[in-house]
């Protein structure tokens, strides 16, 4: 029998907590062949992007992929993002939330971790709720920190 991954469990649980709580849920990807995304939004092979409900559109988070539909300049997009490339879900508000290991396409997942992210601010700050994150368009990465 396979073994079941947590990590999507674990995605949706955080989003839950995040909506929760009153604050924005937001997503860090790793881009590859297998990410559908607008071109020209991803840095250094990730993006940002916010996933509160003002921000997204028909969002489905599965065991394998999280769908849904965003407005990058005013034009809507339909995304996909493969559970297996998510490296961390956050409260845009406080970096409270999840880093995950990266995985290697075929791998075992790795274990993973709580993380604070320092610094309040994500990518995207100041853009409007219904403009996802473009990845650090000129805005400061954020740091994670493991926290035990």
């Amino acid at each position: 029998m396979s073994k079941v991954s947590t990590k999507p469990y674990l995605v949706r649980a955080i989003y839950d907590w995040c909506l929760d709580q009153g604050f924005t849920p937001y997503i860090a990807v790793a881009v590859d062949e297998r990410t559908v995304v607008p071109p020209g939004y991803a840095r250094d092979g990730q993006i940002v992007l916010n996933l509160a409900p003002d921000a997204t559109n028909h969002l489905v988070m599965g065991n394998d992929l999280v769908t849904f539909q965003a407005r990058f300049g005013g034009v809507a997009h339909a995304l996909s993002l493969p559970v297996s490339n998510v490296l961390a879900i956050y409260a845009r508000e406080n970096g409270h939330g999840m880093a995950f290991e990266p995985e290697i396409a075929g791998s075992e997942a790795q274990p993973e971790e709580d993380v604070s992210v320092e610094g309040g601010s994500g990518p995207g700050d100041g853009e409007g709720p219904d403009t996802p994150s473009g990845g650090g368009r000129g805005a400061a990465r954020n740091h994670l920190k493991v926290v035990k």
